[in-house]
């Protein structure tokens, strides 16, 4: 498993982020697989961060998210993106590929409810409502 992979939905989209507002202050190749860097975080202190693509989890970052843990964070995300560019159209590819899907899906599910729904009648039709309006009725009162 890569960098990507290991590490959070937020802590991904939160350091392209900080990949497309330049935040990577410097970075240099320290290895065939290793960058070293200096990101500058949103509270303006600059974090030091080494990522190193074949062990992801040998990555680190001195922010108080990672410092100390083996975990993937934004700021190591904003050096990956940085040092390899291409790393970052393909994320953002695959995750417009995978918001068509979900689109997809989402819309054959609502095709699926409609046809579901024209094919009882009227009595059953009243029957769901009812039951819908409770169920409704009922998570109101737990949670408001």
């Amino acid at each position: 498993m890569g960098l990507i992979e290991i590490a959070s939905g937020n802590s991904v989209w939160r350091g392209m982020d900080y990949y497309e507002n330049h935040k990577v202050v410097s970075w240099n190749k320290s290895g065939d697989s290793a960058y070293e860097g200096v990101v500058s975080g949103s509270n303006g202190e600059n974090y030091n961060v080494h990522i190193d693509k074949l062990h992801p989890r040998k990555s680190v970052c001195n922010c108080a998210f990672a410092d100390g843990r083996r975990v993937v964070c934004k700021h190591m995300i904003a050096l990956y993106f940085t040092a390899e560019p291409e790393a970052a159209q393909i994320f953002l590819k695959q995750a417009e590929e995978w918001e068509r899907e979900e689109e997809e899906t989402t819309k054959r599910h609502y095709e699926d409810l409609q046809k579901y729904v024209k094919s009882l009648s009227k009595a059953e039709l009243q029957e769901c409502l009812y039951n819908a309006l409770v169920e409704l009725e009922e998570c109101r009162k737990r949670y408001w």
